[in-house]
């Protein structure tokens, strides 16, 4: 697709940059409040967390849930991310989500910080793989930076997806998906998806929680 290219650098990004990671949430305050709404949300059962990065929300899903399994792309981010969880409930996988498809059903389906990293004319296969992993009932709970993030960004323009520059303390620069959803705008995509969706602004950031369409082929 037109934007292979921009993922390919979104993933070396996040490969080359796995041990600058956690400075946001050791230097930003909103980002550790946002980790404790974790004890807030609906998360039960066994729990499927979409780019779990290193680790950080990793854990405590760890505390809630039944079981998690963890998928991320960049093996370098996923090694940080074992280290720091040491629940033998917890399970990580590396997959590319643009690819890869759940063999199981969750009862949660967790991702922080990633929905903004979907390219738009990808978000309802993303979606649909979404709601295949869902056990019927279950839920989406997905955090994210809203419209007033993008002024800590290097917005770029005449990309083949909303995107951002982001730099590594070594100088090397890469280009990113960034899309910064509006909460209202968002549910009305995903109700036009046919889901259920509330999504509340919190610190800069938004929490979102979504149920299904009904209809949907499902694994197994």
């Amino acid at each position: 697709m037109h934007d292979d290219a921009l993922l390919a650098e979104q993933l070396a990004y996040y490969r080359a940059g796995a041990a600058e990671y956690d400075r946001p949430y050791a230097e930003r305050e909103e980002l550790r409040e946002l980790l404790a709404v974790v004890d807030d949300l609906p998360i039960t059962g066994d729990v499927l967390e979409l780019a779990c990065g290193t680790g950080q929300w990793t854990r405590l899903l760890a505390t809630r849930a039944h079981s998690v399994t963890a998928v991320d792309a960049a093996a370098e981010v996923l090694a940080l991310a074992r280290a720091r969880t040491a629940s033998p409930t917890v399970r990580f996988l590396q997959a590319d989500l643009f690819e890869w498809q759940p063999l199981r059903r969750y009862d949660t389906v967790f991702f922080a910080f990633w929905l903004s990293h979907v390219p738009p004319t990808r978000l309802p296969d993303f979606w649909n793989t979404v709601a295949a992993a869902l056990t019927p009932g279950g839920k989406v709970i997905f955090i994210d930076d809203g419209p007033a993030a993008a002024a800590e960004e290097e917005v770029l323009a005449h990309q083949p997806a909303p995107a951002a520059l982001r730099r590594l303390d070594d100088g090397s620069q890469y280009r990113i998906v960034k899309v910064f959803h509006d909460a209202r705008t968002l549910t009305d995509d995903l109700t036009a998806l046919g889901w259920s969706a509330r999504i509340r602004p919190m610190a800069g950031s938004f929490v979102g929680i979504a149920e299904a369409p009904t209809a949907v082929t499902r694994p197994g």
